[in-house]
């Protein structure tokens, strides 16, 4: 299988965690973070959009699913519901840390497809800013200092690197 097939499904496949880690965060937050809500709501838009991208550009290449798919989804929503239900700090460093690894994983991707596969480029282009916005809203709700941030941070950050390394290897 082509390189740019692989990372398009491992990216469809981590949007559709993405998607469910919100969905997750929104089933407590109305109780933990209200303020949150709006702002979740907003990011799981923009994670559906993002799905939708990597899906259309899938089916043009006529390829299915990531086999991680069901993974990234079931696993998302516990990692929503655990961090929900710690609140706003939780919540927000999970996003700071999941984004940060998402980030240097595209900008990474773009440098392995840029001379091979323009499409691929384009679709993970597609999603570069809105990602990185949810990164930004994420970090004013966050103390790097404070024992949420420290704690929740590494774990996230290298659960979300050891899911997309199992998706490039499925």
């Amino acid at each position: 299988m082509a390189l740019g097939d692989r990372i398009l499904k491992v990216n469809h496949a981590g949007e559709r965690g993405a998607i469910s880690i919100y969905s997750g965060q929104l089933a407590v937050a109305w109780l933990t973070a209200p303020a949150l809500v709006p702002e979740l709501r907003e990011m799981r838009c923009h994670e559906r959009r993002h799905l939708g991208i990597f899906w259309s550009e899938l089916e043009r290449r006529r390829q299915p699913r990531c086999k991680s798919y069901l993974l990234c989804a079931l696993g998302g929503f516990f990692l929503g519901i655990v961090t929900g239900i710690f609140g706003k700090s939780a919540i927000a460093a999970t996003t700071v840390a999941v984004e940060r690894v998402v980030l240097q994983h595209l900008s990474h991707q773009i440098e392995q497809l840029q001379a091979t596969d323009a499409m691929a480029v384009n679709a993970i282009q597609a999603i570069i800013a809105d990602e990185t916005s949810h990164h930004d809203q994420a970090s004013r709700h966050v103390d790097p200092n404070g024992i949420s941030f420290r704690m929740i941070y590494p774990i996230i950050a290298r659960s979300t690197e050891s899911v997309i390394w199992l998706g490039m290897k499925l």
